[in-house]
């Protein structure tokens, strides 16, 4: 889109189906270079990602010729397949939904920290803390029987 000029940083959030621990320290990081792959293939620009064992931080910038929407599902659709093709986990799938939180570009840098020091930051707060905490941060109105599954 010519003459289209945008500046879209975008947190997302999204858990593992019934937030198994499934995502294990052997094959992380395979599985954030694949995920990274989707999302450079959609020509967006990856800024940071974390798969904990049972759910994933991605900062992205956007273009706005794609919805977030559509980006969530590709990433979880393909690294779905991926971590089954690999035989990583036989019967992983991702939760239906996510979180997407927006920030400045001067912010995004504490996005990045935040993201990538996830194991250090779940020592002191659960992930249904953490992303309720999310939610009102932004503002967001939420119904408890919709949030995602948690087990904490």
């Amino acid at each position: 889109m010519p003459n289209t000029y945008s500046q879209l940083y975008i947190q997302i959030v999204f858990t593992v189906k019934g937030r198994k621990a499934f995502v294990k320290e052997n094959f992380r990081e395979e599985l954030q270079k694949y995920i990274s792959g989707i999302i450079a293939e959609k020509k967006q620009k990856l800024y940071a990602i974390y798969c904990m064992h049972d759910h994933t931080h991605i900062l992205v910038s956007m273009k706005p010729d794609i919805a977030i929407s559509d980006l969530v599902r590709d990433i979880k659709s393909n690294s779905s397949s991926f971590i089954k093709e690999k035989e990583f986990v036989k019967d992983f799938s991702w939760q239906t939904g996510f979180g997407a939180f927006s920030y400045s570009k001067s912010q995004s840098k504490n996005v990045v920290d935040y993201i990538l020091n996830q194991p250090q930051h779940h020592k002191k707060k659960t992930f249904k803390e953490e992303y309720i905490e999310f939610l009102q941060k932004f503002k967001i109105e939420y119904d408890e029987k919709y949030l995602f599954e948690f087990y904490d």
